[in-house]
């Protein structure tokens, strides 16, 4: 065994081409097992095993700094800093996050989970490293289809004239998360089927020296080719062609099934858990029959598939009417105003991790022009993806406040179909809408088909003394509320906002008459966010007092979501608990 005897990259230095290849299996059969355990990146981590260990051979980490675009290809580089054993003893799989974090190592150089950072990211470490005079190198590796990232582009640009030590490694493996799209990818190939020879190539364009590496997965000739530039004076690329997925069989055929894979059987490749998601499927169903219904209908991707799990085969149904626009969200909103300004009917869906990164185009390119685009937020949750990187539940502070973007939170199956109904029907306002990820399991109310007058708010039961407001996802958890509230005599009023871009001031008028305390409860921070326009509303009213339920304004990391809940009184319970005790408690001015 080599793997376990490694605590840093000095530790692999003196290996041999048969060592080096004895230590790539192992660290994939390592990443194997921890897979079909645990879950998480695979393919990306696969296809980049023999460069990893070439950089840190040729390489003197951590002061030659080598920064991981995404960073989801970075276990290989884990195992080799100090961190094997969260790869090799179950115990620990959970003791390193899924991406680079300086907090783990001083290998690592940043937090980074969204795409195409890599290069501008890596190019400030390269300007401070000359203004200190110093000579390290500087590394940035770059793959899985973040070329086609607006930032990837703007970096590659300035890297071109920096005129200094600047490695850039292209981990070309011909794939995105799906397959890739644009241009620039057509050369790519081009590029590959040359060998580096091909006229059109983007990097030289840019200023940047090139090198073409055709066997990207051959540890000795990654090792020559970094050598070769290692102290470069100029920026230079280096373009490796490697195999995703490589060394697992399942995952070199279905390069998209396997970029992330949750347990798994390790002979058959079969999840362990299987599982679908109601409204993935409705999406998906939506999608599919409103395109044969409407050929002026057309859904955009950035790389993700739109979020909702399409498959190759409900991609090719779609045919032109399904757009990946490669990971570049920014040009998909843009794209969107356009497709809808010219009278097409479109549809851009994403996670809404992603759509943090669209805001100057939500705001200029869409809801200054008016343009009745739809927006489709992914996984808007605090019950979704939990690292720090791919937290969604930021969203409502940033979209809810853009003016003329109707910002809608469906809170069951049934509505979150009428609303996607509604809103490619309609031309009259640019909408988002926050893609459920829990909800009544059956509505309580007979669910609207129109939703043109804006800001209306949905009753769901009511009551007096108290109002529970629950926006989208935590609609049901006010219903729940009630319910224990009802256990001790109180039957509370509850409410569905449905909109969260505006208020009903007439409905939050009329609660004045029976009702003393306003509850707001959202799946997201509260700063900002939809309880706060509730209790401005009301403002120093004597009569009402306002308490707002949702998440502290913070980066969470990794965190257990029941445990995260109770921390927040985010439990039907514990909200009817303070609301007993509010009302034991007299206000004061």
């Amino acid at each position: 065994m080599y793997l376990e005897k490694i605590t840093s990259p000095a530790d692999i230095k003196g290996y041999g081409p048969a060592e080096r290849k004895a230590l790539a299996q192992e660290m994939r059969d390592a990443m194997l097992r921890r897979a079909s355990i645990h879950g998480g990146h695979f393919g990306p981590d696969f296809g980049a095993v023999e460069a990893i260990i070439a950089l840190h051979t040729v390489f003197d980490s951590p002061r030659d700094k080598i920064v991981y675009d995404i960073s989801h290809q970075s276990y290989p580089h884990k195992m080799l800093t100090g961190r094997v054993e969260a790869y090799i003893d179950e115990a620990h799989y959970d003791a390193v996050s899924g991406y680079t974090n300086p907090e783990e190592s001083p290998h690592d150089f940043f937090n980074v989970g969204h795409t195409s950072t890599s290069i501008s990211l890596a190019s400030g470490l390269a300007k401070a490293r000359d203004r200190a005079g110093r000579k390290e190198n500087i590394i940035a590796f770059i793959g899985d289809g973040s070329m086609s990232g607006g930032e990837a582009l703007e970096g590659l640009n300035v890297a071109g004239e920096m005129d200094t030590n600047f490695i850039i490694v292209f981990n070309d493996n011909d794939q995105s998360i799906a397959e890739n799209h644009g241009g620039m990818y057509r050369e790519f190939r081009r590029l590959r089927e040359t060998g580096g020879t091909a006229p059109n190539n983007l990097f030289r364009a840019m200023g940047l020296d090139y090198r073409y590496v055709a066997r990207g997965n051959d540890a000795e000739a990654l090792i020559a080719a970094f050598e070769a530039v290692k102290d470069s004076q100029k920026p230079v690329v280096v373009h490796i062609h490697t195999q995703k997925g490589k060394g697992y069989k399942f995952a070199e055929e279905d390069r998209e099934t396997w970029h992330y894979r949750m347990a798994f059987d390790i002979e058959t490749g079969e999840l362990k858990r299987p599982y679908t998601d109601p409204f993935q499927e409705t999406t998906k169903a939506f999608v599919k029959e409103t395109a044969k219904a409407n050929p002026n209908f057309v859904f955009l991707a950035a790389g993700t598939m739109g979020g909702i799990g399409l498959s190759p085969a409900d991609r090719a149904e779609l045919g032109s009417q399904y757009v990946d626009v490669g990971i570049a969200e920014e040009h998909a909103v843009a794209m969107a105003s356009g497709l809808a300004r010219g009278g097409a009917r479109p549809v851009f869906g994403t996670y809404s991790t992603f759509f943090q990164r669209t805001y100057d185009q939500m705001a200029q390119d869409v809801a200054v022009n008016h343009n009745p685009a739809v927006f489709l937020s992914v996984g808007a949750s605090m019950y979704y993806m939990n690292d720090v990187t791919h937290l969604g539940f930021f969203d409502i502070p940033l979209f809810a406040n853009i003016p003329n973007l109707v910002f809608l939170a469906p809170a069951s199956l049934d509505e979150y179909a009428a609303v996607l109904r509604w809103s490619v029907e309609q031309t009259a306002h640019p909408v988002m809408i926050r893609m459920p990820v829990m909800g009544y399991e059956e509505s309580p109310y007979a669910v609207r088909t129109d939703y043109s007058a804006l800001n209306k708010y949905q009753m769901v039961t009511e009551g007096s003394g108290v109002a529970l407001i629950g926006a989208g996802n935590f609609a049901q958890l006010a219903s729940a509320a009630a319910a224990e509230l009802e256990k001790e005599g109180i039957k509370a009023t509850v409410i569905n906002p449905i909109f969260l871009s505006g208020l009903d001031t007439a409905l939050l008028d009329a609660l004045k008459e029976k009702h003393s305390l306003i509850l707001t409860l959202e799946d997201g921070i509260l700063d900002g966010g939809f309880g706060q326009k509730i209790a401005a509303y009301y403002g120093m009213d004597k009569n009402i007092r306002v308490r707002c339920y949702g998440l502290s304004k913070e980066f969470y990391d990794r965190y257990r979501s029941k445990e995260l809940a109770r921390a927040h009184h985010l439990t039907a319970e514990q909200i009817a608990a303070d609301t007993l005790t509010t009302f034991k408690r007299p206000r004061t001015y």
